[in-house]
């Protein structure tokens, strides 16, 4: 059996080989009042230990997988079921795909130790750390998916449990997940010490009107906020420290992730058509139902393909900012678009080709995610509704059986290293009309001046 890993380069050279394809299954086990939703159970994956042969017929080197706490110790930390993770790690293992080991994805943990619990952090490390013991062959993981949004959701726009509403619920959250995540890799480590840490995020940034470039510019420093916590640069200098500080933190909390720094050894870059977002105070020109606000000024907060197209920064100029700012290798983590299959493919090839141009920029990208292999339920609705809306991934799921999409061919494709631009569809995507795509390549031109 092969002890493949991912194959590591020094911090500031760039690879110059093609790009990897990686795969990933929408995994979240999210909690909404006191409902669990597991969306591998709803996609069908939990009974079907084959469809681990259909995801290697694309081609693709990594998976992201779960191992997720919520499943394997749902009940109490010392009940663990390792029956479905040891038949589909070992299938994986066998057919030479390393999995990207996730522990906690968008979850808030079991009920004995949610995420706004102190618990929560120590019992996660004591899971990883068995994890390991039990499969000392894996070497990828990432201990908590997207800290920054699940702490959103959860803390701030109370969509999940525990429903909060303020900066303060929001910070905990974030400050929890972060030092569970020091905590697991440490234990990880113990087992396997050349261990690494995929820290994935969305990644976007927010435009504005003029009018709320202040409320822009927090969110743009916010953004960045799970890696520059891990990576131990969050000190008094820090844009945010006194925010952070205000809405409740302790320096104590704060410190301990300066002095326990655990910078990912890989970013995993979550980019989604609504990851770049545009504030308008102008909400005479909206429907009244999405009206926001932040108590000073009342506004819409809404895609920027939409509001504001050239404006939009576009995946390969937020790459280049990530890499400005941590010379860290990237990989893009998760790359889907619920739509028809055509403009799925469009998103797609759009994703590879913008990873394409930062890597020939000098930008250290080793690989693209085709998310959601199986599709995914009801994130149209950020899972607060039971609706069974069913979106489409590689294969689409919603008869009970998997069924072949055309990305299947275009993933193999991109496998076999054909070129992206002879695999998508003719014609641009809804949110490439011309002068969008013009705007994106004037923006990414922008940014390459900036290196």
């Amino acid at each position: 059996m092969s002890n493949r890993t991912i194959s590591r380069w020094p911090k500031n050279k760039v690879q110059q080989t093609k790009l990897a394809l990686w795969g990933g299954l929408e995994c979240t086990v999210n909690r909404v009042g006191d409902d669990y939703q597991d969306q591998v159970i709803r996609s069908g994956h939990h009974q079907r230990p084959q469809d681990i042969d259909l995801i290697a017929s694309l081609g693709i080197s990594a998976l992201r997988y779960p191992v997720l706490w919520e499943r394997t110790a749902p009940n109490h930390p010392d009940e663990l079921d390792w029956s479905w993770p040891d038949e589909r790690l070992n299938r994986l293992q066998q057919v030479g795909i390393q999995p990207i080991v996730g522990l906690v994805h968008h979850g808030c943990g079991p009920r004995y130790a949610t995420y706004d619990n102190p618990a929560f952090a120590s019992e996660l490390a004591r899971y990883a750390g068995r994890v390991a013991e039990r499969y000392p062959w894996i070497d990828a993981y990432t201990p908590v998916n997207e800290p920054l949004t699940t702490a959103r959701f959860g803390g701030l726009y109370g969509h999940w449990y525990p429903h909060g509403y303020s900066s303060r619920v929001f910070v905990d959250l974030l400050l929890n997940e972060c030092r569970a995540t020091v905590l697991a890799m440490a234990e990880i480590r113990k087992v396997r010490p050349d261990a690494q840490l995929i820290q994935t995020d969305d990644l976007g940034k927010t435009h504005s009107t003029p009018l709320l470039n202040y409320q822009a510019e927090l969110e743009n420093e916010r953004r960045w906020l799970s890696w520059d916590l891990l990576c131990g640069r969050v000190t008094p200098e820090h844009p945010l420290w006194d925010y952070l500080c205000r809405s409740g933190a302790s320096e104590r909390d704060l410190w301990f992730l300066v002095e326990h720094a655990c910078p990912p050894s890989l970013i995993g870059v979550n980019h989604y058509v609504t990851s770049e977002r545009y504030l308008d105070h102008r909400v005479h020109k909206y429907p009244p139902h999405i009206c926001g606000g932040n108590g000073r000024h009342r506004y819409i907060d809404t895609e920027v393909v939409r509001g504001a197209p050239n404006q939009r920064t576009g995946l390969g100029g937020l790459l280049l900012e990530a890499w400005q700012r941590y010379g860290i290798p990237m990989v893009v983590t998760e790359a889907h678009l619920g739509d028809r299959e055509e403009e799925q493919m469009r998103w797609l090839g759009e994703i590879w080709q913008q990873a394409q141009q930062a890597k020939a920029l000098g930008v250290d990208v080793r690989a693209v995610t085709c998310w959601a292999l199986m599709g995914l339920y009801d994130w149209h609705c950020l899972l607060t509704r039971r609706e069974n809306k069913h979106e489409p991934g590689v294969f689409n799921v919603s008869s009970g059986h998997p069924e072949p999409t055309a990305l299947v061919s275009m993933l193999q494709g991109l496998a076999a290293g054909k070129p992206v631009e002879s695999l998508v569809p003719p014609g641009l995507g809804w949110w490439q009309v011309e002068h969008q795509f013009s705007a994106l390549r004037s923006s990414f031109a922008n940014a390459i001046q900036l290196c």
